[in-house]
């Protein structure tokens, strides 16, 4: 056995049987890359960032820096983790917005530019619904997905919790989601109102609520 000292050599003489048992205590096992295998098992929903959202029907409002948020998920998600777009429309004709092959249902140019590793078009406010997203993540042991997009209340919402009901562990981006004011038969509310409420409801049983910044610094 020989071990270095500072640029000299200290030679030891040790009996067979004493040298195997030094070999089996000195066997190194390399420590996993945890930072790897951290990593893998995340990927990010951009969730239905289509022109509709910014010059069409329905034009989201709040957060203020919606979209460059949803731009700095992306942007730190590049190379890191997996990104998947997803991309909505109705099949039905009579709907008044989201029609395949309108200006409405394109994605926005900013997403449709930056990288992804899978597009899912979806019919429902859900991005699990008849979609093979849940089989995707799971071939990938993927456990954990990170809802960027819109709107806060409906698709976002509704995609965090199929993704809990399914097993997946959940991160909600408070400031890369967005919503509008809502005004229906049921009642008025502002669109911060509606975020900040739906948020909450994230937070207390389902998701994890936290910005962009700080999930970035996971990566």
């Amino acid at each position: 056995m020989v071990l270095g000292d500072f640029g000299r050599s200290v030679v030891f003489r040790f009996p067979p049987a004493v040298k195997c048992r030094l070999v089996s205590r000195l066997t190194i096992h390399p420590e996993p890359d945890r930072r790897k295998e951290f990593l893998m098992n995340r990927a990010l929903l951009v969730i239905d960032v289509q022109n509709e959202y910014f010059t069409g029907a329905l034009p989201i409002t709040h957060p203020a820096g919606h979209l460059e948020q949803i731009l700095a998920a992306m942007d730190a998600a590049a190379g890191r983790i997996p990104t998947i777009v997803v991309q909505h429309h109705f099949p039905d004709p009579a709907k008044p917005f989201f029609q395949k092959g309108t200006p409405g249902w394109e994605l926005h140019p900013e997403v449709s530019s930056r990288p992804h590793n899978l597009l899912i078009e979806k019919t429902m406010p859900g991005s699990f619904t008849n979609t093979p997203l849940a089989e995707w993540l799971r071939e990938r042991s993927i456990d954990t997905v990170t809802i960027a997009g819109y709107m806060t209340h409906m698709c976002c919402d509704t995609t965090a919790r199929q993704a809990v009901h399914r097993g997946f562990t959940v991160e909600f981006l408070r400031d890369a989601t967005g919503t509008l004011d809502l005004s229906n038969e049921a009642g008025e509310v502002t669109a911060e109102e509606l975020h900040r409420s739906i948020l909450c409801a994230q937070q207390m049983l389902l998701s994890e609520v936290l910005d962009v910044s700080t999930w970035s610094e996971r990566l």
